[in-house]
């Protein structure tokens, strides 16, 4: 449980003011302002650091070839990293020469081997590195997880989930190489294959995928459609489909041996959300209201600042998704189902990690693309 009366703030500097910073990052600084505090600002962009700067009454302002030079001057504790997913590692680790700690957005990185190099940068530096999953800190979903242990569907057997958008093509680092982190399974996918682990608490064995692709000039460089299937140990399975060109669907299914539960919406952040459990012949159904998912990771990991915590979304936790994408993608390619290496994870987030706070007015948006494609 995050600490009640923290001793001090938690000063954060926001690198990259695109789509997600704008929309959800920093109007969350409201919502966290007991234990973090907003105070500086690094884009690429003159003319969204001055907007966006005097719209949240933020002085510091630096360009990204100024960046190590906030560090220096000790103006932040932490940071929180909002950038496109290939930038993340260099960011983090220079970050971390100054004894900085990162709240990092998800995908962790593009790659093993770049999740890993954070994880050890961050041991190395003695600094807090959390990856930004939202929704281990959001009430539907840890109440899913509740049940899903609690016996009331018997042992949880089949997870299925269908997560669809319409992504419109204008220069959108979505529809970029698999290598530039963009393509499904880096954008929605990780929600899927986090969801399944944390169901679940167990770690996939064996994974297969198929990628389609209509003839939409969209789709050059990212499949438009992925399917996956994914094998946990004791005869559980997880199913997933994605895509960038079908209406927009973020809903997930688990189903044990005695009954079912049933998110609509579990992925988003910006709708309200519904729980319904069947047991034998009873339905229960439970509506969650749109809340602010963003200030209770900063809080969190404040907190865990504050009193020399290890976070529960870890870096292990990213590299244990991205390790995961990258067997994925390598089935798409292969046509064959991948083995995986064991994942040892021995933290899973739990209902103590619940933290709720209400929802904010949607912010105007400046020079930034939204998810969909569509230009501000």
């Amino acid at each position: 449980m995050f600490d009640k009366t923290p001793k001090r703030k938690i000063r954060y500097a926001v690198v990259g003011l695109g789509y997600i910073a704008q929309i959800a990052v920093l109007p969350a600084f409201k919502n966290a302002r007991k234990n973090s505090k907003l105070v500086a600002l690094v884009s690429g962009d003159k003319d969204k650091l001055k907007k966006i700067g005097d719209k949240y009454r933020v002085e510091k302002r630096y360009l990204y070839s100024e960046f190590e030079e906030c560090l220096k001057r000790n103006e932040v504790d932490a940071i929180y990293i909002a950038t496109p997913n290939f930038y993340h590692r260099n960011i983090m680790e220079t970050a971390a020469k100054y004894g900085v700690h990162v709240l990092c957005e998800k995908p962790m990185a593009v790659t093993t081997e770049d999740c890993l190099g954070m994880i050890n940068c961050a041991e190395k530096n003695n600094i807090q590195l959390m990856i930004a999953y939202r929704l281990h800190f959001e009430a539907a979903n840890l109440e899913a997880i509740k049940i899903a242990h609690s016996k009331r569907i018997g042992e949880p057997r089949i997870f299925n989930s269908v997560f669809t958008m319409q992504v419109k093509d204008h220069h959108n680092i979505r529809l970029e190489e698999a290598e530039k982190g963009g393509g499904p399974l880096y954008d929605i996918g990780i929600y899927c294959i986090n969801a399944a682990r944390y169901l679940f608490k167990a770690e996939p064995i064996e994974v297969f995928a198929m990628a389609t692709n209509s003839k939409d000039s969209r789709f050059k460089k990212v499949d438009e459609v992925v399917s996956c299937v994914m094998k946990f140990p004791e005869g559980k399975v997880a199913n997933f489909t994605i895509s960038f060109g079908a209406f927009a669907s973020a809903d997930y299914d688990l189903i044990g041996t005695k009954g079912r539960i049933r998110l609509e919406k579990g992925y988003e952040y910006a709708t309200p959300m519904q729980l319904s459990t069947y047991e034998d012949k009873k339905i229960i159904r439970k509506k969650f209201s749109k809340r602010d998912q963003f200030a209770p990771e900063l809080i969190y990991f404040s907190d865990c600042i504050i009193r020399k915590k290890r976070p529960e979304p870890s870096g292990e936790e990213g590299l244990a998704d991205i390790k995961i994408i990258e067997a994925l993608l390598l089935s798409i390619d292969l046509g064959t189902p991948i083995t995986l290496d064991e994942i040892n994870k021995r933290h899973r987030p739990t209902e103590s990690q619940k933290i709720t706070r209400p929802s904010f007015m949607k912010p105007r948006l400046f020079h930034v693309t939204t998810p969909s494609g569509e230009k501000h």
